[in-house]
């Protein structure tokens, strides 16, 4: 097992550039695949996630020229090819989900499948959605998991409904697709939606590649079928979820981070985790030069995480670091991730001296004094590198698989170098 251990910091004064957001190019990547013509995507992310759904569409009749951080794409018109083998789409659901409804779009049968974990992860409420819509579209094993089979012929359209409480990509996959469908497609959200910031960068996207649609809040969708992507330029911005990290690494060290290539108009929510660092007891300051957080004593605080999940890690490890409880709401899918992530935070915090507990929806955590120790990452990437902010301010942090962090941000460790310097 390959293991990195964590050097503490002092006097942390950076300013970062970070890579392209995840979300935006993998929406990006499917919308170019699905117009006609070739787009150019700028600062597009390259890492194992992402690279996993260019080579899906690849298979799909896509055309791609990947070179550093930006991609030439040439689309499909909408039409995706047959593909006669397995389509492998590794430990990315949101490979899954979205290239699911991109299938039906397609000709023949496709398989999707992946790692078991990914074969453990729901997709029952996406597959009963589709059959709404015209589509075939079967668990392989019965379960409601991948392997995911998919008869292609294109999505008639019509009405469909979803809870909205295990994935907002459930409603992302359908929105990609509602364009292309013969009829429209209406989608009514039936319960509260978590997430709901991603399903704001879907629309972004959709809009930027010419998609009109209407929607009541996050209630109901309507998409108008018969249209087309339209090729285009695109440049994606960074990613906040990235951010978060270096953000954390100011705060639990008392230090200044700068993020030059975010603003505080971005619509991916997890900008939002500025407002949580504040709460907590951080400086925040927006400029030309970029957003900054500067640390300071950091307190415990109640905060509902369902619209910025994928931070929940990296709020466990600060609130190991801050005065008094904190209390993690609105999160209970987090169990279904790329590991049960709250119980790794559990675990994983525990292990440095910290009493923290699972609740129905979150965790409860009081802060204290953590100490070093060996932090499993369970091949989740965001385990790995909230703990990894740990570890920069208290020695003998050590990051078992540290590899892991290639699903979506293959350059972390050289940034989190780049904190020293």
């Amino acid at each position: 097992m390959i293991i990195k251990e964590i050097k503490p910091l002092e006097n942390l004064d950076a300013t970062l550039t970070l890579p392209g957001s995840k979300s935006y190019t993998h929406r990006a990547l499917i919308a170019a695949a699905l117009a006609s013509g070739e787009s150019v995507l700028t600062n597009a992310l390259k890492a194992e996630d992402t690279e996993l759904t260019a080579r899906a569409l690849a298979l799909m009749g896509a055309r791609l020229d990947w070179q550093g951080h930006t991609v030439r794409l040439r689309g499909t018109g909408g039409r995706p090819a047959p593909v006669s083998e397995s389509i492998y789409l590794g430990n990315s659901g949101t490979s899954m989900r979205f290239l699911t409804a991109v299938a039906a779009l397609g000709r023949g049968t496709y398989r999707l499948a992946g790692t078991p974990r990914l074969c453990e992860r729901p997709m029952g409420e996406l597959l009963e959605a589709l059959k709404d819509l015209g589509v075939t579209a079967i668990s392989e094993k019965g379960n409601d998991c991948p392997p995911i089979i998919v008869h292609g012929g294109g999505v008639a359209g019509g009405k469909t409904s979803l809870s909205g409480a295990v994935s907002s990509q459930y409603l992302s996959a359908l929105l990609l697709v509602g364009p292309l469908s013969s009829r429209g497609v209406e989608i009514e959200v039936t319960g509260e939606l978590v997430s709901r910031p991603y399903v704001d960068i879907t629309l972004s996207v959709l809009s930027a590649f010419a998609i009109t649609y209407s929607r009541e809040a996050y209630r109901r969708f309507v998409i108008p079928g018969g249209q087309a992507y339209a090729s285009r330029e695109y440049g994606i911005e960074a990613d906040a979820s990235s951010a978060s990290y270096f953000w954390a690494a100011a705060a639990v060290t008392s230090g200044r981070v700068t993020i030059a290539n975010l603003d505080l108009e971005s619509v991916q929510g997890d900008i939002d985790f500025l407002s949580v660092l504040a709460r907590m007891g951080c400086h925040l300051i927006s400029s030309s030069q970029g957003i900054t957080v500067e640390g300071g004593p950091l307190q415990g605080i109640v905060m509902d995480m369902s619209a910025m999940p994928d931070l929940v890690p990296t709020l466990g490890v600060l609130a190991a670091f801050a005065q008094g409880e904190t209390v993690i709401q609105g999160v209970a899918h987090l169990r279904h991730k790329e590991s049960n992530r709250l119980a790794a935070v559990v675990a994983e915090l525990r292990k440095m001296g910290i009493a923290a507990e699972e609740t129905s929806d979150g965790l409860r955590i009081v802060g204290g004094n953590p100490h070093g120790a060996e932090i499993d990452t369970y091949q989740d990437h965001r385990i790995a590198m909230s703990f990894a902010v740990a570890g920069l301010k208290v020695p003998g942090v050590i990051i078992r698989d540290p590899g892991c962090v290639a699903k979506s941000f293959p350059d972390f460790w050289e940034y989190l170098e780049k904190l020293s310097t």
